[in-house]
């Protein structure tokens, strides 16, 4: 029997294991020192590779303190449509970026930098005729 795929709702899960670990600045190896396991397990588990199970679910939710539904953001049938934002948020220099974004309390400026980061995007050229 051979391996099988990781289904999409897996994929979108270890997305929100990675946002949620990123949101508490800890590290794999810090998370998976918390439930025993190796960084490279949760390596496996934020790329989709492995499947989490429920009570290990419970588990990581409990050590990054975030509500269990929290991990199912952007699974179902509507995340066909539209891609959920956390997957973008689990980059590093994005989570950085929206941090930073966050501690601006000039209405006028927010607007200011949001028009700057969406000129800058469009002036990239496009790769293969998609954005």
């Amino acid at each position: 029997m051979g391996k099988k795929s990781p289904q999409q709702t897996d994929v979108v899960v270890g997305h929100n294991i990675r946002f949620w670990r990123l949101e508490r600045k800890m590290s794999q190896t810090d998370l998976a020192n918390l439930l025993g396991l190796t960084f490279q397990q949760i390596q496996k588990y934020e790329n989709g590779a492995n499947r989490v199970g429920a009570s290990r679910l419970m588990q990581i939710a409990t050590a990054l303190e975030v509500p269990i539904h929290a991990f199912f953001d952007g699974a179902g049938p509507e995340a066909d449509e539209m891609e959920s934002p956390i997957k973008f948020v689990g980059d590093q220099q994005a989570l950085r970026l929206v941090r930073a974004f966050a501690d601006i309390d000039d209405a006028g400026l927010r607007r200011s930098v949001v028009n700057l980061v969406e000129g800058i995007a469009g002036s990239q050229p496009e790769e293969s005729g998609t954005k």
